[in-house]
């Protein structure tokens, strides 16, 4: 890996946020530096994809697809949310909680 130096102007007051963070996470400044830099870049150029992606959509198709998903398919077993998930989400049996309730109530009184 090919190393280079760049002069970096910091805040006092951000380069010490810097350093405590570094501290508490247990790893070098300037390592706590280029994993902060290469999570910037990385989200930057998943925004970039996303949006690439989003311009080569086609939206009728996805819609197509999503108001077939389901139908005809009973749930299999496996499908369920664990007990403990499902208390803690909510959610039925079904995996539906109250909000797709209305939406498939509000579906069918627009039929």
């Amino acid at each position: 890996m090919r190393r280079s130096n760049f002069a970096l102007r910091l805040q006092p007051s951000l380069l010490e946020e810097l350093r405590k963070a570094a501290e508490a996470e247990g790893v070098a400044l300037n390592q706590l530096i280029n994993v902060a830099v290469a999570e910037k870049v990385s989200a930057l150029r998943t925004e970039d994809y996303f949006r690439e992606r989003g311009r080569r959509a086609d939206r009728a198709e996805t819609l197509r697809i999503l108001e077939c998903a389901g139908k005809g398919n009973p749930p299999m077993k496996g499908d369920e949310l664990p007990a403990e998930r499902r208390a803690k989400s909510g959610r039925g049996a079904n995996g539906r909680d109250s909000v797709s309730k209305r939406w498939q109530k509000k579906k069918a009184d627009a039929k």
